[in-house]
């Protein structure tokens, strides 16, 4: 049994001791004798220069190249087990679609049209849309996650963070990496990297991975696989030196993904179905093909210039562009009840212009931003036993522009203020339609010349917004181990339209709904104690978090209707804890703390059975933000004869979680994850050899799922899992 008053005072007395703890440390410092046991300095570029981690006044993690290949990381889902008050999951019933939040703020529907909550970045380009978004460990140099609103330098739809996915730099030098992976469910993966200079001032590189592994389960009455993988990425990039001041960089990228739609686990007997039940949750039912093909591009061209000792200029030129065809079967059972396929098209060019000055005591981040991009889909609702299809789609035309700056000035040795702001200008036109037609179709086959029986929509409209987003801190450097900090953020998530808008229903829908807001004030410490051996970094943070775009049920004349309305208001508030410690050379332990609170303050919902508008705000919680999350690592090195071996280790552990905002038998409870890896370097650093292991007590937890209850004659609950144990050994030459 949860025992809340119990956790909230463990969390006090823990942030009192954390918070405690730097400033009785510091005084040790001068005694401490030093070794080589320091933990090694982290650079991220969270405030678009580079800077030391324990210098930047903002919550962020950064795992680097070695931690994340020591660790077996896969794709950037599995560092939610490393990070405070995060979480990064795959969608539902997809396998390349990113679910991402921080500090309670996101995007629970991936649809078109919705925006995002959390940021994501490969190097400096924005991507827009979540599919494709689930990112593999290829080519990267180190991955940063910033939590709470970065709307000044990274600018809308960063209200809750952003995540930076930065890739290998080109150095010139000769290089070349292949790595072969095999393991359980027969995994059978290669990566190729590497790079060359082709004169002195131009230098080339690339990366190739093929991703292959059988389903976890499989589709019983097809015999198709479930939670398979079958994916390829790559990457090309170029870098030319064209003066001593100027270089030109070229990247390009494209991801292919043709792994199996997944199918759900019913967690409720079928009203319809003969078929008996299924005890393994990656086992499943479908009436419809399992094909789904995710298809990502990207090209970047970035140009840098020194223009003096003072002054630089850079631009950032970039086009992406991602395909989705997918099938959904809702009710996961051999009846076609509920099926959805889908399409989804999007592009996007984006153009930034940054010119910055930095001297001793103050420096100045300023900059253009212009965005243009459309996104498209049309997903069909089949009701089989209906006989009934509806087709819902559009498109939507998107253009930002945005102004920004930042400085920091460094006012005497200890305190350092930071100001900035952003001023965005948003516009949006859209095109939605919503049919019915007599008869079962999927859309990639059927007659489109029918006519419907019914056009519930067929409408285009347009909205613009503009917004100021300020940023203010103040930093306090005790000493050079012990930075203090106190911010204040503001940002906000654009507003849009409700592409499954029905205005047979409900005329309204039609009308587009505002951005949210959130102002985030933070207060923070950075402390690097015993001579360089203990990194210990905390913070805590509150949340005013203004118009959430909610969907509201309105009963209507003829029936009851959707629409998405700026109808709630909330506070978000935590603490946040990160620490490292070199207890030897070789012995390292890393660990987190993530608590929060975040509570609806207001939720206008209409209740169409007393046709008044209610505050439902003591119903609803949070979704995907676990109350409480912790990790514990550690990583011990072995000298031997032939070169050395890491033993690495780590426990995490996510408090219950609710899936949607409204209680529902989705919801999962607390659970704990075990991996373990170890990886023998050679001493000549050429070969590598890694065993991991991952969810090693096989433990079965819930990531998300559908909840439609007693729908269309039958129970529609069906949900979706994380990885059971795996086990895989990877082999890799690099010179």
């Amino acid at each position: 049994m949860k025992q809340p008053n119990f956790q909230k005072s463990l969390i006090a007395v823990a942030v009192t001791t954390f918070l405690a703890t730097p400033a009785a440390l510091a005084q040790q410092n001068d005694n401490a004798t030093a070794d080589d046991s320091k933990l090694e300095r982290i650079e991220v570029t969270a405030r678009r220069t580079t800077e030391s981690l324990q210098e930047v006044p903002v919550s962020v993690s950064a795992f680097g190249e070695k931690e994340l290949e020591q660790g077996g990381i896969e794709d950037i889902t599995e560092l939610q087990f490393k990070m405070p008050n995060t979480t990064f999951q795959v969608s539902r019933g997809t396998n390349s679609t990113l679910t991402a939040y921080i500090r309670g703020i996101g995007q629970q529907d991936p649809l078109w049209g919705f925006e995002p909550g959390v940021g994501i970045y490969i190097d400096d380009v924005y991507v827009a849309r979540p599919q494709g978004a689930v990112l593999e460990v290829l080519d990267v140099q180190r991955v940063e996650v910033l939590r709470g609103p970065q709307g000044t330098l990274y600018g809308k739809n960063t209200i809750g963070g952003a995540m930076k996915y930065v890739t290998r730099e080109l150095t010139g030098y000769n290089e070349f990496e292949v790595k072969g992976t095999v393991g359980t469910h027969n995994q059978r993966d290669l990566k190729v990297s590497g790079q060359t200079a082709l004169a002195d001032n131009f230098y080339i590189g690339g990366a190739f991975a093929t991703l292959n592994r059988d389903g976890f389960g499989e589709f019983v009455n097809t015999g198709a696989e479930n939670y398979n993988k079958e994916l390829m990425t790559g990457r090309i990039n170029a870098k030319w030196l064209a003066s001593k001041d100027v270089s030109v960089k070229f990247a390009a990228d494209w991801t292919q993904d043709d792994s199996n739609a997944r199918g759900g686990h019913r967690l409720q007997p079928s009203l319809l179905s003969t078929e008996p039940a299924l005890d393994d949750v990656f086992d499943s039912y479908t009436a419809m093909p399992t094909d789904n093909s995710v298809e990502t591009e990207g090209y970047s061209v970035t140009v840098d210039w020194d223009i003096d000792n003072a002054w630089a200029f850079k631009s950032v030129t970039a086009y992406r562009e991602g395909n989705t065809d997918t099938n959904i079967d809702f009710d996961s059972t051999v009846n076609p009840v509920l099926l959805v396929p889908a399409v989804y098209e999007d592009e996007q060019t984006t153009q930034e212009f940054q010119l910055n000055y930095s001297s001793a005591r103050f420096n100045f981040i300023s900059g253009l931003y212009f965005y243009e991009g459309e996104a498209c889909g049309v997903f069909g609702t089949v009701l089989g036993l209906l006989n009934l299809t509806i087709d819902n789609g559009g498109c939507v035309d998107t253009s930002s522009a945005a102004l920004f700056g930042q400085g920091t000035y460094q006012i005497d040795d200890h305190w350092a203020l930071t100001l900035g702001g952003r001023y965005t200008r948003d516009e949006k036109d859209a095109d939605v339609f919503r049919y019915t037609y007599a008869g079962v179709k999927f859309l990639d086959r059927g007659d489109y010349s029918a006519d419907p029986i019914a056009v519930n929509s067929d409408f285009s409209t347009k909205a613009d917004w503009s917004k100021f987003s300020p940023h203010a801190s103040i930093r306090y450097q005790m000493d050079p181990n012990l930075m203090f900090y106190a911010s204040y953020s503001n940002g906000f998530k654009s507003g849009g339209v409700d592409m499954r808008a029905d205005v047979s229903l409900n005329p309204d829908a039609e009308n587009p709904y505002d951005p949210e807001v959130v102002d985030t004030f933070e207060l923070g410490v950075k402390s690097e104690l015993l001579d360089g051996r203990l990194r210990l970094n905390a913070s805590t943070f509150y949340s005013d978090y203004q118009d959430m775009q909610v969907t509201v049920q309105r009963a209507v004349s003829n029936g009851v209707a959707s629409q998405v309305l700026n109808a709630a208001d909330s506070t978000v508030k935590g603490v946040e804890f990160e620490g490292s410690f070199a207890a030897t050379s070789t012995l390292n332990f890393t660990g987190s703390v993530g608590y929060i609170n975040a509570e609806f303050d207001e939720v206008a919902f209409f209740n169409p059975n007393t046709q008044q508008v209610e505050d439902v705000s003591n119903r609803w919680s949070f979704p995907n933000t676990p109350e409480l999350t912790a990790n514990l690592g550690f990583n011990q090195e072995f000298m031997l004869s032939g070169g050395a071996l890491v033993w690495s280790g780590a426990v995490s552990y996510r408090d219950e979680t609710q899936i949607f905002e409204e209680p529902s038998p989705l919801d999962e409870e607390s659970y704990s994850l075990v991996n373990t890896s170890l990886v023998w370097y050679s001493s000549s650093s050429n070969w590598t050899v890694g065993l991991h292991a991952k969810n090693v007590f096989d433990k079965e937890y819930r990531l998300s799922g559908y909840n439609f209850g007693s729908t269309f004659g039958e129970n529609i609950v069906t949900g979706y899992y994380g990885n059971p144990r795996t086990v895989s050994l990877s082999v890799g030459y690099r010179f």
